[in-house]
């Protein structure tokens, strides 16, 4: 991977292809690694870039007060791109679309997959989750943490782990468990999602959703879907949280079209 140091430590960051530029922004239990079946089929028509955010995979945990949308401008400034399209799962949806409402001239487009509303009315079952989590961490067992991270947002609330492709709990528990050892760190220092009306977002977006995930997310992604002017939904029927781990193919082929059109 290559790096960005900064005064806060460093970024973490890979490119591949060639073409007209498309960023990642990878979800908050997972990093840059959960596109890496999606970026093949992007990198004949577009220059793909990926980056642990501060904190997650192989990016440094922050040295103070950061913000996740200057940290994209940072890099994107140093890789020399003035204006991208932005495919953000998850946390990194949110970043995404944080990024968007500040500097609107840098994004051609916006793909949010599942990401969270802040201030949203969780559910009992979202609440419960977080509780689990809660005691797990607090009683030192970040195996039963990630057991419950994994049940989540991987298997979802619709399916056995027999449903769940082959691997997949393997490959996310390692970035999963970074996630959980750093995630009080980066709270901390984190200013937090951005306060502007998504419905100031002026670029064409598509908003993408598991057909398996929770209610909660699925509400959520039909609220952005409605609240942003030029906003599409499209739901993976396939797939829980996760969609680029559950249905690489299929989302491949819609980010395809959309980041062409």
């Amino acid at each position: 991977m290559l790096t960005l140091t900064d005064d806060l430590g460093h970024l973490s960051f890979v490119v591949a292809g060639d073409g007209s530029p498309v960023v990642l922004l990878h979800a908050g239990v997972a990093d840059h690694r959960m596109w890496d079946e999606v970026v093949p089929g992007l990198t004949e028509a577009h220059t793909v870039i990926r980056y642990d955010l501060r904190g997650f995979g192989q990016s440094a945990l922050p040295e103070g007060p950061f913000s996740e949308a200057d940290d994209l401008r940072r890099l994107l400034d140093h890789l020399g791109h003035d204006r991208v399209r932005l495919v953000g799962a998850s946390w990194g949806g949110r970043v995404a679309l944080d990024f968007t409402l500040v500097h609107p001239e840098r994004v051609h487009s916006l793909t949010l997959l599942a990401p969270p509303w802040p201030g949203y009315d969780w559910s009992a079952d979202m609440i419960a989750y977080d509780e689990e989590e809660t005691a797990a961490l607090t009683a030192g067992d970040l195996d039963a943490a990630v057991r419950v991270n994994l049940d989540m947002w991987l298997r979802g609330p619709s399916r056995g782990w027999d449903d769940v492709p082959a691997g997949l709990a393997d490959r996310l528990s390692g970035p999963l468990r970074t996630s959980l050892q750093n995630q009080d760190a980066v709270g901390a220092l984190s200013q937090g999602p951005g306060k502007g009306a998504v419905s100031a977002v002026r670029v064409p977006t598509l908003v993408g959703v598991g057909a398996l995930d929770t209610p909660d997310f699925r509400a959520i992604a039909r609220r952005y879907a409605t609240d942003i002017p030029r906003a599409t939904l499209t739901e993976f029927a396939s797939s829980a949280h996760l969609i680029a781990l559950d249905a690489p193919r299929e989302l491949t082929g819609v980010l395809s079209k959309f980041l062409a059109d």
